[in-house]
């Protein structure tokens, strides 16, 4: 398959959404009106209580909703809604985005490349524009990410990329078993499928000159556990670092309240046999990725 302009490529927009009031009408609509009509956008409402998707009930084709029997959280629901569409690149993208005219190709572009297994876009504050950030760097053993400052208008790559707006083939979604699944709710789902796909040897990649406005919450829309934040992170530690360096996590996180219950709750999991499979299959470790990019913890 070719992803050049002159291919039909079919692209497959996932929008996670779970409360998003008006953002989320205002980013289908945007979507809509930047997409051709062959492409699609699946919104998969993850429980909304807000009536924000009832709107979706009266669109064609182009735009379709999903509407789990459950609370999925956000690996899940990425997960869940690709398995729904069809399209050669999938586009997963959060809720309360603004994209500009032209905005895939660019991206679509780069994804000609077999190496390459995934993309992202500048992502900038809808409300302060000149706030951007060019990919993500995990920022210490907290596991906690920093925003990357802009290194030239080509496309080069970076650590991990934006879970606000990520772009990828098909065959590699496939092939790398999309976002983990025992993510629960929320945290690190796109550090840890970013990092996995570099240790199996893809590499990520940033286009600078395609910006996305991103609407930053002053508060996430629901309630956050921090037993379950920390599982996400210490799940995403014993996957994929070594020895020295999971202590080092465990270390920084060990000071939080629900630290106790979060090691419990990732010891029963399958983090052991997972964390083997993936040694196995693996062309770099983290040692290596940390080397790569220059980090030093």
């Amino acid at each position: 398959m070719q992803f050049g302009a002159k291919s039909n490529t079919k692209v497959s927009v996932v929008t996670i959404t779970h409360n998003e009031g008006l953002n989320l009408r205002l980013t289908v609509e945007n979507l809509r009106d930047t997409l051709p009509s062959n492409h699609e956008i699946l919104v998969v409402d993850d429980r909304s209580s807000d009536h924000s998707t009832d709107f979706l009930d009266r669109t064609n084709r182009f735009v379709r909703i999903a509407r789990p029997k459950r609370r999925l959280g956000v690996a899940r629901a990425r997960n869940y809604g690709a398995n729904r569409t069809d399209g050669h690149v999938i586009v997963f993208c959060d809720a309360h985005l603004s994209f500009p005219k032209n905005w895939r190709q660019p991206m679509l572009d780069l994804l000609e490349d077999p190496l390459i297994g995934a993309v992202a876009p500048c992502i900038s504050d809808r409300d302060a524009g000149s706030r951007k950030g060019f990919g993500l760097r995990p920022g210490g053993p907290e596991l906690n990410v920093e925003w990357l400052n802009c290194k030239g208008n080509s496309p080069y790559p970076v650590p991990l990329l934006p879970g606000a707006c990520m772009a990828m083939r098909r065959n590699v979604f496939e092939a790398t078993g999309g976002f983990d699944r025992m993510l629960i709710r929320y945290g690190v789902e796109d550090c840890e499928f970013s990092l996995r796909l570099w240790l199996l040897g893809y590499e990520l990649w940033l286009v600078p000159t395609v910006d996305i406005q991103h609407e930053f919450h002053d508060q996430i829309p629901y309630a956050v556990d921090w037993r379950t934040v920390l599982h996400n992170r210490l799940r995403m530690a014993l996957l994929h670092f070594s020895s020295s360096r999971r202590l080092r996590v465990l270390d920084a996180l060990k000071e939080y309240p629900a630290f106790t219950a979060a090691l419990e709750l990732v010891s029963k999991s399958d983090v052991e046999l997972r964390g083997s499979e993936l040694k196995l299959r693996r062309k770099h470790d983290d040692d290596w990725f940390f080397a790569r990019f220059g980090l030093n913890w």
